[in-house]
């Protein structure tokens, strides 16, 4: 970056930190530091998207799906896996997975022995129709006795019982094998039929999810995944973290006229601002990892080939670079990074809830925080995902403290004051589209330009 760049990114940053000091000190220090770990995550997310836009001018418009493919792996890789449920269901499922392969086989084979005609084709149709039955009725005998094993806790498989931050490699692993997956059908497609590709293919990974109950419990969501880092109870409940209370309250508690009391009382929130910063100090190591590796891969030949592709494709082509096929590495690539940041997400909440990805949040929002950052600027990326959470944020509570001085000072009619209230939280999308269109109209290549 040259001095200007480094102005910027120092600047923004920094109004950045500001903004978060004073939702510490307006709001609560909680808060802001729930604002701040998601700001990681969605840069995170954000660089992610950059690697396939800003490297390969790829147009995916199905980043919710990588990134609920993330949050389902670490419920795969972290939860303790339902015994009851694998004695009654495993053999089923492993018996329709076997019949599928035997169904493939005896295809292929048949393909391949008899000359093309009509009894090639109805002999295959019938080989997939049998398949189809004998897969059907092992795979739906199977799903019901494992959804029945206790369905109110769990009533699906579990997962491995593995600690969470393998799941965070893991996420990012079957992100990629997904994007390969999706490559290989709608790679080489044109822009706009590559968006409506993804677009779809989310919408159908997305409802995967809400139904398949014995893979992840559908819209009943799966909760209590285990954490990296220590529960509030358990830090409430030790004697070190008593004594860096003690220590830090001091003066407080010198003046206490119980303070076994105010101790106790003082842990409770100091508690939950501690796991937070452990999670910030996680997420931060993940995002500046991150962020030196897509930088070294920009400044290597590949990153180069890269960026020559995007911007003149006859032109690579002609030079012998096989134009799809790096478009499937930075898609791979891409999504690999997305599917972590959801698994990173997934493990922040501690629970898994596919009702709750919507293209709103984890899609459109992405490309909005690329857009604001700057495409094809890796630091420009993650800068536009804090720029564009932090006000999605904290839109609301600065339009309702608004709306309240509006009808404090203003004498109206108790409905119109209410409906001014009432119309507070719907503000975000409107400074949201705001601050969208001034990015455009003033810095058109966003805050961090790529030179």
């Amino acid at each position: 970056m040259d001095e200007e760049d480094i102005r910027k990114a120092l600047t923004a940053f920094g109004l950045i930190g500001l903004g978060l000091v004073l939702t510490g000190l307006l709001q609560s220090w909680n808060a802001a530091l729930g604002v701040l770990n998601l700001c990681l995550i969605s840069g995170v997310m954000a660089l992610g998207l950059n690697i396939q836009w800003g490297y390969a001018g790829l147009f995916n418009a199905g980043v919710m799906a990588f990134t609920a493919v993330g949050g389902m792996t670490a419920v795969l890789v972290s939860y303790p896996p339902v015994v009851e449920a694998w004695q009654v269901g495993a053999g089923g499922l492993l018996a329709s997975v076997l019949a599928l392969v035997v169904t493939a086989l005896v295809t292929g084979f048949v393909y391949r022995r008899l000359p093309a005609g009509r009894k090639r084709f109805w002999l295959i149709t019938l080989v997939a129709l049998l398949g189809y039955l004998v897969v059907r009725s092992l795979f739906g005998e199977a799903v019901q006795l494992i959804e029945a094993v206790n369905p109110a806790r769990t009533g699906f498989l579990g997962g491995l019982g593995l600690p969470i931050l393998f799941s965070w490699l893991a996420g990012g692993l079957v992100a990629a094998a997904l994007a390969w997956f999706i490559g290989r059908i709608s790679l080489g497609l044109r822009a706009d039929y590559l968006a409506i590709a993804t677009l779809g293919i989310a919408e159908i990974v997305i409802s995967i999810l809400k139904n398949e109950d014995w893979l992840v419990r559908g819209v009943k969501n799966v909760t209590g995944l285990p954490r990296p880092v220590p529960y509030e109870v358990e830090l409430q409940q030790s004697d070190w973290f008593a004594s860096v209370i003690s220590w830090v309250y001091s003066g407080r508690l010198e003046n206490a006229a119980d303070q076994r009391a105010v101790l106790a009382e003082l842990m409770i929130p100091a508690s939950s601002i501690f796991v937070k910063l452990c999670y910030t100090g996680l997420f931060a190591t993940v995002t500046l990892l991150l962020l030196v590796l897509a930088n070294r891969v920009a400044q290597a030949p590949w990153g180069r080939m890269m960026r020559a592709i995007r911007d003149n494709e006859a032109a690579a082509a002609a030079m012998g670079k096989d134009v799809v096929a790096r478009h499937r590495q930075a898609f791979i690539v891409g999504s690999a990074v997305i599917g972590l940041a959801g698994a990173m997400l997934t493990t922040l909440d501690g629970q898994f809830t596919p009702g709750g990805y919507n293209p709103l949040r984890y899609t459109f929002l992405v490309w909005v925080m690329v857009i604001v950052g700057g495409s094809g600027h890796n630091l420009g990326a993650i800068l536009g995902g804090f720029i564009i959470w932090f006000v999605w944020v904290e839109a609301e509570p600065v339009s309702l403290f608004v709306m309240r001085q509006i009808t404090d000072l203003i004498p109206m009619e108790p409905a119109s004051a209410y409906h001014l209230m009432a119309s507070a939280p719907h503000m975000r999308h409107f400074v949201m589209g705001l601050v969208l269109l001034l990015v455009l109209r003033y810095s058109p290549r966003g805050v961090l330009a790529e030179k």
